[in-house]
């Protein structure tokens, strides 16, 4: 069997696309998933995702990590997902889709290349001693730095994602330096096992964070580079809960192509 599929990367973070509309792709496969986002013997991504049908809405976004298990909530692939459903003819600048967390709003540009998804609600964030710890879709764990540019991430990221608090149901590490009028993010992802050049909802937790810890309150814009590029963050902060949270940045397809299975 042939696989008809897209490559998209959002801010580096990339991802294979499937349009599965038609069930004709039974995905329930770690072997098959994990191999197909391997870098040397298939496709190659951080992860990838299955369009479908869902009834209410205009798509349902089916998610896996790079090493073949189901994923919780990604920002970035929810971001390239929305410009494939453009692609597709599914959708023109608005869209309302279901994903693992939930259903998300999002709008496209008309040319396509700029996504502006809606998050979940936050409303905790609690500490590990120096570190901010919350879910944006994902759980994530958010810590201060000094050289990130320089920084072994994947060391660091590694032993804090496998230590006693975090193993058995992993975490995401993110470390932030404070950059011009915004921040510079470094990303472990779990399910990657490793840095990636871009994590959306990762950006996020740092931007709602980072308004916590510097005591930001009101309609709050955030600026953040990546590896991979710039992405933005928006939303509400009453002291209490974030609302109206919005990831922002670009989705661009990069190649299609088959592969057999």
């Amino acid at each position: 069997m042939k696989i008809h599929f897209y490559k998209y990367q959002g801010a580096g973070n990339d991802f294979i696309l499937v349009d599965n509309r038609q069930n004709a792709l039974d995905h329930h496969n770690v072997e098959l998933i994990a191999h197909l986002c391997d870098r040397r013997f298939g496709i190659g991504g951080d992860g990838i995702m299955f369009l479908q049908t869902k009834e209410g809405y205009d798509f349902e976004m089916v998610y896996y990590n790079a090493d073949g298990q189901p994923s919780s909530m990604c920002g970035n692939g929810g971001r390239c997902i929305v410009a494939f459903a453009k692609f597709l003819g599914i959708i023109k600048t608005d869209t309302d889709f279901l994903a693992v967390d939930g259903p998300h709003h999002a709008k496209i540009s008309e040319t396509g290349d700029w996504v502006s998804l809606q998050m979940i609600d936050v409303d905790s964030i609690t500490n590990d001693a120096d570190a901010y710890v919350l879910n944006t879709g994902s759980p994530h764990y958010v810590i201060l730095a000094t050289d990130v540019a320089n920084k072994n991430v994947y060391a660091e990221g590694h032993a804090i994602r496998n230590n006693d608090t975090y193993r058995a149901n992993g975490i995401n590490v993110n470390f932030v330096e404070p950059k011009a009028n915004g921040y510079f993010v470094r990303t472990f992802e779990r399910g990657v096992e490793d840095e990636t050049y871009a994590c959306g909802t990762g950006v996020t937790a740092v931007a709602l964070a980072m308004a916590k810890h510097y005591n930001q309150t009101g309609s709050i814009e955030t600026p953040i580079k990546v590896l991979g590029g710039d992405l933005n963050i928006r939303f509400n902060y009453d002291g209490i809960s974030f609302t109206n949270i919005f990831l922002e940045g670009p989705a661009v397809q990069v190649f299609e192509g088959r592969v057999e299975i």
